[in-house]
């Protein structure tokens, strides 16, 4: 059994595909969504969209933890050659980073809750528009690595092992 979680698939992976993509998409989702409903709410004066808001940062908090913990694992296994070390630093930074700015944004969207749940000050909805534009970026960096670089795709590993890609 041991053996089964040691060994390494074509995807140098112990489990059949990477988990981090699938995990990372629910937080983008959720992140996007709650500034939507932020702004909708914000100028219709539909208070339930922000509950619907705070409800989504709560869970995106708790999920980009997760998401970093299995982007470090299957990092760690990538191998990434030359060319995909900076991006891959990069996303990795901008990631931790986000971890960290998203419990701050959902902790002040807490306490904005406790005091008044029916309005939101304008500068968290600035705030939010920075933390889309960080995901964004972010979501291109971890598009170049897949799509650019073929972090865990077949080809790539197999070039990485035969000592094509350094």
């Amino acid at each position: 059994m041991l053996e089964f979680f040691t060994r390494l698939n074509d995807h140098n992976l112990p489990y059949p595909d990477t988990i981090h993509p699938i995990i990372v998409h629910f937080v983008i989702a959720m992140v996007l969504f709650a500034f939507i409903c932020d702004v909708i709410g914000y100028f219709t004066s539909n208070h339930r969209l922000f509950e619907v808001s705070w409800w989504n940062m709560f869970l995106a908090t708790i999920a980009i933890f997760v998401a970093i913990i299995f982007g470090q694992f299957e990092a760690g296994l990538a191998k990434p050659y030359a060319l995909a070390k900076s991006v891959l630093s990069m996303h990795t930074l901008i990631g931790w980073s986000l971890s960290g700015i998203i419990a701050a944004i959902t902790a002040w969207r807490y306490v904005i809750r406790l005091r008044n749940p029916y309005k939101l000050p304008i500068g968290y909805l600035g705030m939010g528009l920075v933390l889309a534009v960080i995901v964004g970026m972010q979501v291109y960096l971890g598009d170049q690595l897949v799509w650019v670089y073929g972090l865990h795709t077949v080809p790539v590993v197999e070039a990485v092992k035969d000592g094509i890609l350094r």
